[in-house]
């Protein structure tokens, strides 16, 4: 039996959809350093810094990280302190700790790439769903959805969806609708835009509904929600 969608896009608009979603971004999109590369270890390391930290202060420590360290080896092969002190400001050191744990891994079991499978990605310290989808997607264009609190908000809207997102069933079913949602043709880009979308115009409170490119299949929005 095929699965039901609960964000009521009719098949046949889906592709219109995912049209005026990647027209925007295309001429919308922030002009940030990690979407000027396809470098794998690059946006790796744009998408660790980014977790609970703000576009804004990511990028001056991203440009410094890269410059001291401008391949997965140099990481690999750096003292642990010299690291955490790149690393100094962004707090969760943790996520310092892993991603040096994960060059080592990738110089030792990879060749020194990031691997483009998803299950020798997510094997990785310090690597969730989350960041093997966006890396893969947006380095190598492997056609999987990333679902962050960002997509997820714009998910739920767009299907009028109701409770707390982050409960395991419903978390589980918005990532069925991400990845059925895909433009699979260009999986990074719209990847970026979902997020973007959600980072820039659909925001948890005051939402520019108005300059929204896809705000006529948001029932959230037909219902006054």
């Amino acid at each position: 039996m095929p699965r039901v969608s609960i964000l009521a896009i009719p098949p046949a608009e889906k592709k219109a959809f995912q049209r005026k979603l990647l027209s925007w971004f295309a001429g919308r999109k922030r002009d940030l350093p990690w979407r000027r590369t396809k470098d794998p270890y690059y946006i790796w390391i744009s998408e660790i810094m980014l977790q609970q930290t703000r576009v804004a202060a990511v990028i001056p420590y991203y440009e410094r990280f890269l410059a001291k360290f401008p391949k997965v080896q140099a990481l690999a092969r750096a003292r642990t302190e010299t690291v955490l002190g790149y690393w100094a400001g962004l707090g969760y050191y943790s996520r310092a700790r892993n991603l040096q744990r994960a060059a080592k891994e990738i110089v030792a079991r990879h060749a020194g790439a990031f691997p483009r499978e998803y299950e020798q990605a997510l094997a990785l310290p310090g690597i969730g769903r989350y960041t093997a989808a966006a890396v893969l997607s947006i380095a190598y264009e492997e056609p999987l959805a990333v679902l962050d609190g960002n997509v997820a908000r714009v998910l739920a809207r767009i299907g009028a969806i109701r409770g707390d997102l982050r409960a395991p069933v419903l978390w589980r079913n918005l990532e069925a609708e991400a990845q059925d949602l895909l433009a699979r043709k260009s999986p990074g880009d719209w990847n970026q835009a979902m997020m973007e979308l959600g980072a820039t115009l659909c925001t948890p409170k005051s939402p520019r509904c108005e300059e929204c490119p896809v705000a006529e299949w948001c029932q959230a929005q037909k219902l006054g929600i």
